[in-house]
């Protein structure tokens, strides 16, 4: 039987998604022949200010966003959830629904060398494989905890995350656009345009729910 191609997840707050988080999911899903991957919008990030938007309007402008691409598919499980979003809670949902599927955690250089910050951190390596972006030329510097516990898990192609359900550290490239969802959010509280930072069909539902208006755009994304 012909193993299944890997399964992705890309959580963050979407607090609004932008062309920056479509742009890098677009590259992870085809560079690491991902079968799918799932962005998944948090209800209570635990380590960052919490988002602007009501999560029902991040779900829709997620929805929108991807709506073209079959293969980038918007997910609710930690909505639907509630309560701290764990990234180690949805992988473990995830492990239970798909078995020995491979799984793969899409995380930003930043996420992950704080990792160890995270609730539980050294399980999620044992439900799932880590597919670490950063941009062309950029290093990456793991403290001592992190270093030890990735040491000998990191691989060099695709292949080798399809090879096994999880374990696995693969580093790639990406482009990364300068965008962040903070900006977005004082352009749109100044009264300016985030158009071509945005999908159009986000534009249009941040200018008619007026999400942003007053917002004193705190928080990165």
């Amino acid at each position: 039987m012909k193993p299944q191609a890997p399964l992705g997840l890309f959580g963050g707050t979407f607090d609004p998604v932008h062309h920056g988080h479509l742009r890098t999911a677009l590259e992870v899903l085809e560079s690491c022949r991902l079968g799918e991957l799932r962005l998944v919008p948090a209800s209570v990030p635990p380590h960052r200010p919490q988002p602007r938007a009501p999560a029902a309007l991040r779900l829709e402008m997620l929805r929108q966003a991807v709506a073209g691409e079959p293969r980038l598919v918007a997910d609710d499980c930690e909505l639907r959830r509630g309560g701290p979003s764990y990234t180690v809670d949805t992988l473990g949902g995830l492990r239970a629904q798909h078995g020995s599927r491979p799984l793969c955690l899409v995380l930003g250089a930043d996420a992950f060398l704080g990792l160890p910050g995270w609730h539980r951190w050294a399980e999620i390596l044992e439900l799932a494989h880590l597919v670490v972006v950063r941009r062309p030329g950029s290093r990456l510097a793991p403290g001592a905890e992190l270093a030890a516990a990735v040491a000998g898990r990191y691989c060099s192609s695709a292949a080798e995350l399809a090879s096994g359900p999880a374990g696995r550290v693969l580093v790639q490239e990406v482009t990364q656009l300068e965008i962040s969802a903070s900006a977005i959010r004082r352009l749109v509280a100044g009264g300016r345009d985030p158009r071509y930072l945005v999908p159009d069909a986000v534009r249009r539902l941040i200018a008619e729910s007026g999400c942003y208006r007053a917002s004193d755009g705190q928080g990165e994304g």
